[in-house]
């Protein structure tokens, strides 16, 4: 049964889905941890800074949806807001088959691109340590884009102000993925191969167990059916969709080719104890998304209804958010030492210098995305779509005109930090005038 939300109801809802997310996030912590400390004694220095540079070309692909996810999840929360279930079942059918017919030629494209090119060169991999590297990375692109589509169930749920729901789905896949190198680590050799099967598949299986409960028992009449598949439909999806995916590709450039030039510009190896800095403090991140990301959903529904005086209570709470993240970051610069020891050993050494900048930059991005969850809502997407694209745009260029000035890999996150202010100090202009009121022109712009 969906039903309409008010005020209370609504802020109930992003309460509850916080604390819940909090549980499952905990656990998915606690996965994290596990896994990269795993997956390092299992693969060796070299052979794991490899698999971080694939995960990062596969997130490029995870992202090709045209924006048809982000699309889904703010016109399902716009359609139920006003009562419309059968428009929202259009929605969820076309998104649906559109995520196939965009995926197929997607993924035949990009085998035929890794059988076309020389992967080690590319790469910068030693084929004498890492053999049979093209089976590697084909095997995982057709994992990938099969759970490219039905990972829309995330989406799905993120719709319906469900992000715990969204959340148990991805913790699940990784639980899966441990579990399983767990097994491979106890009985075989190192094989990166198995590394790139069991965490491509694993969120798969997951995905493909969840859609039969999601929409023939828990939401039937949201179940994706072709007869509902609808044309007219796109241009809605699309109108703010494809703003979406130009940001998630944009995003992506910025925030995961990182590990492939840094592979390029200095050695596979020198890829892990960057990744090592970076997930630790993703937890940081981890714990701001699991609060924010309920506002999303919860935004759009309040910008439907013009209850502004809601928004500005929570962009209030998330004040007080950004300082709890900051003397978060503080604490576990200070402590990082003790907690590498624990978390991986001798394996690899993390000097302090990256640490600290690492610290700056997940500050930056955490002060950016809030603001960038209640915009995001509301669907003011233009002026987010200039500062991203023209970050993404000089971003990689200045990362090489920084190694050659420094030849450090800490030039690599001073970058990422100035690319990403402009931005930050956009997102906080147009909140405020669109709140207050005072907003026109390109700050009202979609």
């Amino acid at each position: 049964m969906i039903s309409v939300l008010g005020d209370n109801k609504r802020t109930a809802l992003v309460r509850k889905n916080i604390i819940f997310s909090f549980l499952i996030k905990g656990w998915s912590c606690l996965v994290m941890f596990l896994m990269v400390r795993l997956t390092l004694d299992y693969l060796g220095e070299y052979q794991n800074g490899v698999w971080l540079t694939i995960s990062s070309m596969l997130v490029l692909i995870d992202n090709m949806d045209i924006g048809l996810g982000n699309g889904l999840r703010n016109t399902l929360a716009t359609e139920l807001a006003h009562g419309n279930i059968e428009k929202a079942r259009e929605a969820v059918s076309t998104t649906f088959f559109m995520l196939i017919i965009v995926i197929v030629p997607v993924a035949l494209i990009l085998i035929g691109i890794t059988q076309g090119i020389d992967v080690y060169r590319f790469n910068n991999v030693n084929p004498s340590l890492v053999p049979n590297l093209e089976t590697i990375i084909v095997v995982a692109i057709i994992f990938i884009c099969s759970t490219f589509v039905f990972k829309f169930i995330g989406n799905f749920y993120l719709g319906l102000q469900l992000p715990a729901a969204n959340n148990l789905l991805v913790t699940c896949g990784q639980t899966l993925a441990l579990a399983a190198t767990f097994i491979f680590y106890l009985t075989t050799e190192r094989s990166l191969l198995i590394v790139a099967i069991i965490n491509t598949a694993s969120p798969l299986a997951v995905y493909l167990l969840a859609y039969p409960y999601t929409f023939y028992h828990k939401y039937k009449n949201l179940r994706p059916s072709y007869r509902f598949f609808n044309k007219d439909r796109l241009k809605g999806l699309f109108s703010i969709g494809v703003k979406f995916f130009i940001l998630q590709i944009a995003g992506a450039v910025i925030f995961q080719t990182s590990n492939i030039i840094i592979s390029k510009l200095f050695t596979p190896s020198a890829v892990t104890p960057y990744q090592i800095s970076y997930r630790y403090f993703s937890l940081v991140l981890l714990a701001f998304s699991i609060i924010c990301t309920p506002y999303w959903t919860a935004t759009t529904d309040a910008y439907e209804r013009h209850d502004f005086e809601w928004i500005k209570k929570s962009e209030r709470r998330m004040r007080i958010i950004f300082l709890l993240m900051l003397v978060l970051i503080s604490i576990m610069t200070a402590v990082s030492g003790i907690v590498y020891h624990v978390w991986i050993g001798n394996s690899t050494t993390i000097p302090l210098y990256l640490t600290i900048g690492m610290g700056v930059y997940f500050f930056v991005l955490i002060l950016s995305l809030g603001y960038s969850y209640f915009l995001n809502g509301m669907g003011l997407l233009r002026i987010q779509l200039i500062t991203t694209t023209i970050s993404a745009i000089i971003y990689i260029p200045c990362t090489y005109l920084g190694y050659y000035v420094s030849h450090n890999i800490l030039s690599i996150i001073v970058v990422l930090i100035l690319v990403n202010l402009p931005g930050l100090c956009m997102n906080i202009v147009q909140f405020r005038k669109v709140v207050n009121g005072t907003a026109s022109g390109i700050f009202l712009k979609k």
